[in-house]
């Protein structure tokens, strides 16, 4: 059968995130840059979708291409190693640490950005003919994008930021669960379908990924956005990263590991097997007890019968 069960999957991931603390920084970096550059052009495409059909629910349905083949290729995001790698160093696997988990994550988000914001330039040529016209209304759409989700939230001061900071502790509650969805299946088939409709429910919900935000906001500001460099990192980018670790690592991954990782013993269990102790240490002090009655016994002394005087010679 395809299904993994939950125990063996959660083995998976600890397996999975152990594999990435001990990639090569290469390796890291390669697949880091090609998840976001995959991840940013399937953003590109939901937008297009989005502008073109009116339909934000069609963009939605569409976008979890991106993520369903990065993941078949191998390929990582930060968000799916921020609730894979932390299990390793809890199951003490050999050769993790919180530097080598805190190394995969830098390398990691430095080849999602590289990735995310090529795609970015690569979209600013198409959308303005090489810079050479005013942006198409996809174009214009994504600087409405990094607008309204920096300057936006900046409105609203600290109700704003405990918003921002909400939306992507769901989101990647959901990414990684996509993530983990993956594991549950041995056949591709299995693995697409479990991974589409998290990523789908994320997308349409305008929750904040940190790695699609890595091209939309780029994309912004090359387009002509009304908001800066700096409004990105601290209106948007820098709390969703956060927002992201804490949504995955507590809602998927220590949900998940301390359940079926490290599943404890139902109380029923443990009332039943306290019971069966209890009985065999009460039949073995039985025994012992009647193994020292029975050594006693054999160490007494024989009692004889007196053996009668000899009759006088008469």
């Amino acid at each position: 059968m395809s299904y993994v069960s939950p125990p063996d999957f959660v083995t998976k991931m600890v397996d999975a995130g152990h594999a990435k603390v001990l990639m090569s920084t290469r390796d890291t970096l390669i697949r880091a840059y090609m998840a976001g550059a995959i991840l940013a052009l399937a953003a590109a495409f939901a937008v297009t979708v989005t502008v073109q059909t009116g339909q934000a629910v069609i963009g939605a349905l569409l976008f979890p291409v991106g993520f369903s083949l990065l993941y078949l290729m191998g390929f990582d995001l930060l968000t799916g190693v921020f609730t894979l790698v932390p299990l390793a160093l809890l199951d003490k696997r050999r050769g993790v640490t919180v530097r080598s988990m805190l190394r995969n994550w830098g390398l990691v988000f430095l080849g999602n950005l590289g990735g995310a914001v090529t795609v970015a330039l690569m979209m600013g040529v198409i959308v303005t003919t090489g810079f050479a016209v005013e942006p198409d209304e996809v174009g214009q759409r994504l600087g409405e994008i990094g607008e309204s989700r920096t300057v936006g939230y900046a409105e609203f001061g600290g109700a704003g930021m405990l918003t921002l900071f909400i939306r992507a502790v769901l989101c990647n509650w959901m990414v990684s669960t996509g993530v983990v969805a993956a594991m549950m299946s041995t056949s591709v088939s299995g693995k697409v379908i479990a991974m589409w409709m998290p990523i789908l429910l994320f997308f349409y919900m305008g929750f904040e990924h940190s790695i699609v935000n890595m091209f939309l906001f780029p994309s912004g500001l090359l387009l002509g956005g009304d908001f800066s460099l700096g409004d990105y990192l601290v209106w948007n980018e820098i709390p969703t990263v956060l927002g992201n670790l804490v949504g995955g690592l507590t809602f998927v991954g220590l949900t998940l590991y301390a359940t079926h990782g490290r599943t404890r013993t139902s109380r029923r269990a443990q009332q039943v097997a306290e019971a069966e102790r209890a009985e065999t240490g009460l039949a073995e002090a039985q025994l012992a007890e009647a193994g020292q009655a029975a050594k006693a016994a054999v160490a007494a002394p024989t009692s004889e019968a007196p053996v009668p005087a000899a009759a006088g010679t008469r």
